[in-house]
């Protein structure tokens, strides 16, 4: 299960409501935007790119501080070419959903020799439940949030998830709560608040299996072609290419791993992924 995946999709179902909590100004237009922004391409299965009419909120939802290149690096990278492409202020936002203890989610700038870039981190379990609580858009997150009592939170959390009157709404958000609440809590305990059945009724919630499911495949058969790619070419491979064929589908990454043999050099490889690109 993706967890950043879900955050993603409430982010960008609900963008004012991220918007509103996440900026110091209440932005009077919001969009999310669907920008590629590859000069090497960069998966980006847990970013939200919101654009106001003066500014672009961009939303990192991180389970986990292992990053390749390194968090702190690719968000002045994600800053450049947000800031290049629509010349207009970029606030970034890592937003850590399990809590840890490693450095990097406390680190809040990239530092080098020469360059400075600063960018926002929240801790989910740092944040008072209140404003989490009160709006239906933000609810699934609450269960993450501060707590010394995760009975009496998700006792909270599942009344706020009843008072919702629409009934497609409150299974939708019955299900996103479920699966975040799942970073922090047992099932067992989880399933003493929240309704099974609701969430499995919520086409939301088979969605959101199904892309986990899909996106797992799209993992592991990565990691193979790439296995095969690393014995047939070694250390020959360049990073862009590296970037392009981690955005490849399952059945692509299926496909390549069978035309490898007949590459003779490197080059063939960069000609076969320019003909899929153009497919």
């Amino acid at each position: 299960m993706s967890y950043d995946n879900v955050c993603k999709t409430l982010a960008e179902t609900y963008p004012t409501d991220f918007a509103q909590w996440l900026l110091t100004v209440e932005p009077r237009e919001i969009q999310v935007l669907k920008a590629e922004l590859s000069i090497e391409p960069i998966r980006a299965d847990s970013v939200t790119f919101l654009q106001t009419e003066n500014r672009i909120l961009h939303l990192e939802f991180q389970t986990s501080t292992t990053s390749k290149p390194p968090l702190p690096l690719r968000m002045l990278d994600y800053s450049v070419r947000l800031t290049r492409k629509y010349k207009v202020p970029v606030t970034q936002v890592v937003i850590f959903l399990q809590e840890t203890d490693d450095q990097i989610a406390f680190t809040e700038e990239y530092v080098s020799e020469t360059t400075t870039h600063r960018y926002r981190v929240i801790r989910m379990w740092e944040q008072d439940s209140t404003i989490f609580l009160n709006n239906p858009a933000l609810l699934p997150l609450a269960p993450l949030t501060q707590t010394n009592s995760p009975q009496g939170l998700l006792s909270q959390v599942a009344e706020s998830v009843a008072r919702i009157s629409e009934g497609s709404t409150r299974q939708d958000i019955a299900a996103y709560t479920e699966i975040l609440a799942g970073l922090k809590f047992s099932k067992d305990l989880i399933r003493q608040f929240l309704q099974e059945e609701m969430m499995q009724e919520s086409v939301i919630y088979q969605d959101i299996l199904h892309k986990g499911q899909q996106q797992g495949q799209q993992q592991e058969a990565f990691s193979y072609t790439l296995r095969l790619l690393n014995r047939r070419f070694g250390d020959n491979i360049d990073s862009s290419l590296i970037g392009r064929i981690q955005i490849l589908s399952a059945n692509q990454l299926e496909n390549l791993g069978e035309a490898l043999f007949d590459f003779s050099n490197v080059h063939d490889l960069a000609v076969w992924l320019s003909q899929e690109e153009n497919i």
